[in-house]
């Protein structure tokens, strides 16, 4: 049914003469691809952690057929969120528990990367280049690259209290927002160059929102 629903879909792309299509594959540090860095999705089979049955990449397939029908396929990632409210249990495959250390929670039932850690980074880093050097797609676009609402924390501001004692401590002299700032600007500026070194054509986006404090 999934594979019969993503033709529907491609198809009305390449007859309404669209280019491009954006396919999510990490809605919360997880996977709608054959991942060994995070689980299956709770949005591709009800259960984190589990493998589509029968079994087929649906990433795999949705670049295969959208290339088929001369469309370039763009994978879309939430870099920084950990859980969301909807997406089932945080179960033990979940990155919540492999990764207590780099999130915080929310007051809404988000769990969050904290931008600043190198573990975050690092970690969300290698889950894109993963993506690039796997899989034959054609661009990577980024969602939800900013530090949350502060509706997802019912008002209250992000709890980085933590790491911004550390980067003070550490002797870091730029305001809180600075910091959060520029905690973003490396981690995006680290990404362009990795993806461009491992394959130039990639191209490499984000949404143009952000909140900052």
């Amino acid at each position: 049914e999934q594979q019969r629903e993503a033709i529907v879909l491609l198809d009305f792309l390449q007859a309404n003469h669209f280019n491009a299509v954006i396919f999510q594959v990490r809605p919360q540090a997880d996977a709608l691809y054959k991942s060994d860095l995070e689980p299956w999705s709770y949005y591709l089979t009800g259960q984190q952690g589990e493998a589509p049955k029968p079994f087929y990449d649906p990433l795999e397939f949705w670049v295969a057929e959208a290339h088929k029908r001369g469309l370039e396929l763009h994978i879309w990632l939430n870099p920084y969120r950990a859980h969301h409210p909807t997406g089932g249990e945080v179960s033990k495959h979940s990155i919540v528990k492999k990764m207590p250390e780099s999130v915080v929670y929310l007051e809404e039932g988000y769990w969050w990367f904290d931008p600043s850690l190198q573990s975050t980074q690092d970690h969300s880093t290698k889950v894109v280049m993963d993506l690039v050097r796997r899989y034959d797609i054609d661009g990577v676009h980024f969602d939800d690259y900013f530090y949350p609402y502060e509706s997802y924390n019912k008002g209250k501001d992000f709890p980085d209290e933590k790491s911004w004692a550390a980067y003070q401590k550490s002797g870091g002299q730029l305001s809180r927002g600075d910091w959060r700032r520029e905690s973003v600007n490396k981690f995006i500026e680290r990404l362009y160059r990795e993806i461009k070194a491992e394959k130039r054509h990639v191209k490499f986006g984000l949404s143009p929102f952000g909140i900052w404090r």
